[in-house]
């Protein structure tokens, strides 16, 4: 080897080194800004605390919520990015939410809790609970019974507890559970006054009849509401990751905790 080549090769190598940390660098950026736009726009990811939706979703869900399918408002924004609300009232591209659908939106007494219900009232709607059933302007709602769903008690013990698959007006169809029966006491639950849906607002419920905190309860006794329409963060579209009793990063587990059924399943 030459003198002068093997001086250039030795002079060339830092820059070209650095060349490549800056493309790795660029690399890493693009793909941050790619998925903060996706987070931002399209899809953000969520996992289920509680079995509120039990049993279309359960503890230890992992889904995708798409943000574009009612527009955007400030509450569609990661929280960083939420600098100013009021520059951003009201919501941009915006399209009405159905009747059926699960929704994830910002709990209104706080505006920064995230919660996931399923949309039972739509505005000037008025709803009522009358032992335990579901009563929509005035008409009850049609339910079937099925097999009883298997779950686990408040003390632990696996029970079986009514199972019924409810439809609601405008045909959409979905399973609930009453963990109680139709002979449960509570007040704000099972025997309700009529909730008459302001308009611009909505009303949640969850499919877990029995143990969900939705608009049937008021917000001074720890309850949802009424939710605006600006509140509401985007639509649940898909299971991608279920795991059951372990937390998910424990990947060592997953062999006997990762529900493998459930991975993309379709919410609905």
């Amino acid at each position: 080897m030459s003198e002068p080549n093997a001086l250039k090769r030795a002079v060339n190598a830092p820059a070209a080194k650095q060349e490549g940390w800056w493309e790795t660098i660029k690399v890493i950026v693009e793909a941050l800004i790619i998925a903060l736009v996706v987070r931002t726009l399209l899809f953000q990811p969520f996992n289920i605390p509680s079995g509120s939706l039990v049993p279309t979703l359960l503890v230890g869900d992992y889904l995708f919520v798409s943000k574009y399918s009612y527009g955007y408002s400030h509450y569609s924004l990661p929280g960083f990015l939420d600098l100013d609300p009021a520059a951003m009232p009201g919501r941009l591209f915006a399209s009405q939410p159905k009747r059926g659908d699960i929704i994830v939106f910002k709990l209104p007494r706080d505006g920064e809790t995230d919660y996931i219900k399923r949309l039972i009232g739509l505005p000037g709607d008025k709803i009522q609970m009358i032992k335990n059933r579901l009563y929509i302007n005035g008409q009850i709602v049609e339910r079937e019974p099925l097999p009883p769903y298997k779950t686990t008690g408040r003390f632990g013990a696996a029970e079986e507890v009514p199972h019924y698959l409810e439809t609601l007006p405008g045909g959409v169809k979905h399973e609930i559970i009453q963990i109680e029966g139709d002979a449960n006491p509570m007040p704000y639950t099972a025997n309700t006054d009529v909730y008459e849906v302001p308009p611009g607002e909505y009303f949640f419920m969850g499919d877990n009849r029995d143990n969900s905190s939705d608009s049937r309860v008021p917000p001074d006794k720890g309850g949802v509401g009424y939710v605006p329409f600006d509140n509401l963060v985007g639509r649940a579209e898909v299971i991608f990751f279920s795991v059951e009793g372990a937390p998910a990063w424990e990947f060592w587990r997953w062999p006997e905790t990762v529900r493998w059924s459930r991975m993309f399943h379709a919410v609905h």
